[in-house]
């Protein structure tokens, strides 16, 4: 099932974000495809808020991994960047496997260079349409249905 949304400005973004946020299990993993300044980071500052784990989300670009818990939450979210990673031994490297449990939803840019990793995902297509507005497109499998209550408010 593939859905589109359009934003038009950072906040909707992050507005989007954390209506996918609140809808996101243990286990989940979010597969990011976009470009440089598609708004990765910035949809995943709405989500992070969403689930009840705040905003203060930065790029996990230099650090390769940022994870945001808090004690009072049952699921904690996992931002990785996969930029420079080339090889499953580099992949290793990171603990991306160690990460993947029930209690953490893991959310991967650049997941193209992991791709055969991966398996089930949600894939997060963020597509830069000029300006501020952006086109996204959440697809999920196995008939999970879970984003289409989203409303109509994004709807391309």
């Amino acid at each position: 099932m593939t859905l589109e949304f359009k934003t038009l400005s950072p906040q909707e973004t992050i507005a989007l974000g954390e209506e996918i946020g609140k809808r996101l299990r243990g286990g989940d993993v979010i597969a990011y495809r976009g470009g440089l300044g598609a708004g990765k980071t910035t949809i995943t500052r709405g989500i992070s808020s969403g689930m009840g784990l705040g905003d203060e989300v930065t790029s996990p670009t230099f650090a390769l991994v940022n994870e945001y818990r808090k004690k009072d939450r049952r699921l904690s979210l996992i931002h990785f960047d996969m930029y420079r990673i080339t090889s499953g031994e580099d992949l290793e490297t990171t603990g991306f496997f160690d990460y993947m449990d029930e209690n953490s939803v893991l959310a991967v840019e650049w997941s193209e260079n992991i791709e055969s990793e991966l398996g089930d995902c949600i894939v997060i297509s963020l597509e830069h349409q000029g300006g501020d507005s952006r086109l996204i497109r959440i697809e999920t499998t196995d008939g999970d249905d879970r984003f289409e209550d989203i409303g109509d408010r994004y709807q391309r």
